[in-house]
């Protein structure tokens, strides 16, 4: 009788014991900054509930501390949003802080053994060997050259789309477009046309940005494993865009090899472009045992390279042209900057500015070209105002929203969070731009006369581990200023001859969750030209 009775309370033990468990953990956690977490599962709750707006979930509880912690159920993620925890993890103890086997595992499938998933001795030679390209002058004057083709590309596009009553264009689409044919050309050497007047279909961007996504949701999946080795799900179709992602860059690779084998074949060696695919390229042919001997580690190389001169470049673009269509009067200083630039080059060069009319697209079109060619390295420069509002762009909207560090030992952090081996730490650059502990009362505001000293010239005494958006310390963007280039080209073109407006009814403009701050629905704006 007495052992019936102690089984039959046994079921009730156990459920009285664990909604006390669950009591107890929650008590304890009644005072603790972040999200509050559960027994075995952490935060994945609230984390999945806020998957599609995380940066804005971790904004929000970086504004109340500047550091927290999110369990889940096989790792913690510990965010930061304070300039002193960011140096000591990029450069104090920046051996401490490497990508890591976690972050890796959920990037191998797309960035392999490319420069941003690379550790150790394999990133310091890639780092190298980039860095050499980004230093050469020829690439600078590449550059200049390329950035003025594409952009005039897009401008021609535009200048179509501004004779079409109440048609839009997906702006974001245009400049990935533009971004994407130029990484090509400049990286790889490879001519891909997508930015063709007909906007052929781009079923590589397609699946790239699709495997982007599916990757970066494989973070808060406990299950993204088991639905790989089922080959189900998200991971079935991650599957199926790598394919196609794969079959474009070994193309691109195997016609850049076969370029670079009939320049040597018939004596013409010095005149191979030399671009960044080339480079290692050659280092795979001069030692067949090195790093970049196969297609698959040039692939590698060429997919990091993608993510870095397309993804975040026309990101920044769309950020910058939903900025002043919201704001007007941002649009008219950027056009009186312009119109005066315009004129001081043209008397500089002595060119006589053409004459043009709205109603003779071709007159248009000669001033745009005109204009683009008083564009080059030094001369904009002095877009002081176009400068710092790409610059403030960046500050709410960088490219990069969230950047994981893996965590080889049990570490302190400068604010005293306690950080354990294992674990990820992740520095939160779209999060660092809206704190008012690192900006000020107007850290949420647009203002690029932040960066404006009293005589409106740009300047930026802002320290790297404060505002992120090209990392800092050993692994800072080695495409800073060439990004620059692009963007205040293509902008100032832009800008001098065309007004944006949002289409009617579009819906609402928001990130969607990727490791580049991507808009879910794209930018549809109405173009019209401007007049003299």
């Amino acid at each position: 009788m007495s052992s019936s009775l102690n089984s039959s309370n046994l079921p009730v033990f156990c459920i009285v014991f664990f909604i006390s468990w669950i009591l107890i953990h929650r008590w304890a956690q009644r005072n603790r900054k972040g999200p509050k977490t559960w027994p075995l599962i952490g935060a994945a709750i609230e984390q999945f509930k806020n998957y599609d707006r995380m940066h804005d979930w971790i904004a929000n509880y970086l504004s109340e501390s500047k550091t927290i912690s999110v369990p889940m159920p096989f790792t913690t993620y510990t965010y930061t949003a304070d300039p002193a925890n960011v140096e000591h993890i990029l450069k104090n103890n920046f051996k401490n802080y490497p990508k890591g086997e976690l972050y890796r595992s959920y990037m191998e499938v797309l960035l392999g053994d490319g420069i941003f998933n690379a550790d150790g001795e394999l990133w310091r030679k890639q780092r190298k060997t980039a860095s050499f390209e980004f230093a050469s002058k020829n690439l600078r004057e590449l550059s200049t050259v390329v950035f003025r083709e594409y952009a005039l590309n897009l401008s021609t596009i535009l200048c179509q789309a501004s004779c079409r009553d109440h048609q839009g264009v997906d702006i974001q689409d245009l400049f990935m477009r533009m971004t994407l044919d130029s990484i090509c050309k400049l990286g790889f050497g490879v001519e891909i046309g997508t930015l063709s007047p007909h906007l052929p279909d781009n079923s590589f961007a397609q699946a790239f940005d699709n495997a982007n996504m599916i990757v970066t949701l494989r973070f808060i999946d406990p299950l993204w494993r088991l639905k790989r080795f089922l080959c189900v799900g998200s991971e079935a179709i991650l599957m199926q865009n790598i394919k196609i992602v794969d079959e474009f860059t070994y193309n691109v690779i195997r016609t850049r090899k076969a370029e670079i084998m009939r320049a040597r074949e018939n004596g013409f060696s010095d005149e191979i472009q030399h671009d960044i695919l080339s480079r290692f390229i050659e280092l795979g042919v001069a030692d067949h045992e090195s790093d970049f001997s196969t297609e698959k580690s040039l692939r590698d190389v060429v997919l990091n390279f993608v993510i870095a001169g397309r993804d975040t470049t026309a990101t920044t673009l769309s950020w910058f042209i939903y900025i002043i269509v919201t704001q007007p009067q941002v649009a008219e200083k950027l056009y009186t900057e312009l119109k005066a630039f315009e004129e001081i080059r043209a008397e500089e060069e002595n060119i006589n500015l053409a004459s043009y009319t709205l109603e003779d697209m071709d007159s248009f079109k000669s001033r745009l070209s005109q204009f683009s060619r008083l564009l080059n390295y030094d001369s904009i420069t002095r877009l002081h105002y176009l400068h710092a509002c790409i610059t403030e762009t960046l500050r709410l909207y960088p490219a990069v929203p969230q950047d994981p560090k893996g965590i080889l030992e049990d570490d302190v952090l400068p604010d005293g969070t306690k950080v354990r081996a294992g674990g990820m730490v992740t520095y939160t650059p779209y999060s660092m731009g809206r704190m008012e502990y690192n900006w000020g009362n107007d850290a949420s505001k647009f203002c690029p006369e932040r960066w404006l000293k009293d005589d409106f010239v740009f300047q930026n005494n802002v320290s790297p581990f404060k505002f992120t958006a090209f990392q800092a310390g050993p692994r800072m963007c080695l495409g800073k200023d060439s990004s620059y280039l692009q963007m205040k080209m293509t902008l100032a073109i832009l800008c001098r001859f065309f007004h944006f407006k949002l289409v009617p009814c579009h819906p609402p403009v928001q990130y969607k969750m990727m490791t580049i701050l991507s808009m879910a629905n794209g930018l549809h704006v109405l173009v019209s030209a401007r007049g003299p």
